[in-house]
């Protein structure tokens, strides 16, 4: 299979949003645990939301899987009622963190500005940000989605020095395939990682923008992701309701192997 032979390191991770318990992801963990093989060849991230985080990180400690976050502020502490810092992250051993997801863009008020704050008091914390990006089926209707996917890299990636470029995961996530059962065909998803692959190298060069992992996230299943994965720049898949079941998330990890 083609992503095989990519010398890019395959990253699958699993977005839970709003969903289980500190006792249910408990639950989960040790159901992944028992389902998989080894996974050390790959980079294997849980997002639990933060309440599950500690609990998380304990049951995988002395596994190669490692655990993120699915957003935090761009500040180091403050008065930001409901918020939380890369620090605090840190704390509890997560290593990654998901930024300017469609639905914090959408719900939220997320904006390329400070999905690009984030980002950098990210690396700034030696977390790894998942930087998500993505078009509307709207957007995508009218062609405008590799105008608007080409200023969400450059806008949300600005002023990031090139040598840290390889510590940034970048997520496509077409937002008419997030949760409605449709998803983008092996060839549009290549299509739009390729176009991103092209904006990374306008902002941080062949050098680093060829090292850089892009994911692929719209409805990842067991059924499409060995052929999404198959494609020669899509890295790995950022992946919603499948994660939340083990045996379906396995099925996805296996595939990137």
């Amino acid at each position: 299979m083609k992503h095989l032979m990519k010398t890019r390191r395959t990253i699958i991770a699993g977005n839970w949003k709003m969903f289980k318990t500190v006792n249910e992801a408990e639950a989960l963990v040790k159901g992944l645990l028992l389902e998989l093989p080894d996974v050390s060849s790959i980079d294997v991230v849980l997002c639990p939301p933060f309440t599950a985080l500690s609990r998380v990180a304990d049951l995988v400690s002395n596994t190669s899987i490692r655990v993120g976050a699915q957003d935090m502020h761009w500040e180091k502490e403050g008065a930001f009622t409901g918020e939380i810092s890369a620090t605090m992250l840190r704390d509890v051993y997560c290593r990654y963190v998901i930024l300017g997801h469609s639905e914090r863009r959408q719900l939220f008020g997320e904006t390329n500005e400070s999905v690009n704050r984030k980002a950098k008091a990210a690396l700034s914390a030696s977390l790894r940000p998942i930087v998500c990006v993505g078009e509307t089926l709207d957007e995508r209707e009218k062609k405008d989605f590799r105008a608007i996917i080409t200023r969400q890299v450059k806008e949300s990636l600005a002023g990031i020095p090139a040598e840290q470029a390889e510590e940034i995961v970048v997520a496509y996530e077409p937002v008419w395939a997030i949760g409605t059962g449709r998803n983008a065909t092996p060839a549009q998803a290549q299509e739009v990682h390729a176009l991103i692959r092209t904006s990374l190298v306008a902002l941080f060069g062949d050098k680093y923008a060829g090292n850089m992992r892009i994911q692929y996230g719209g409805s990842v299943k067991p059924n499409n992701a060995a052929e999404l994965l198959g494609q020669p720049d899509i890295d790995g898949a950022l992946v919603g309701g499948a994660s939340l079941e083990a045996r379906a998330f396995t099925a996805i990890i296996k595939a990137g192997l």
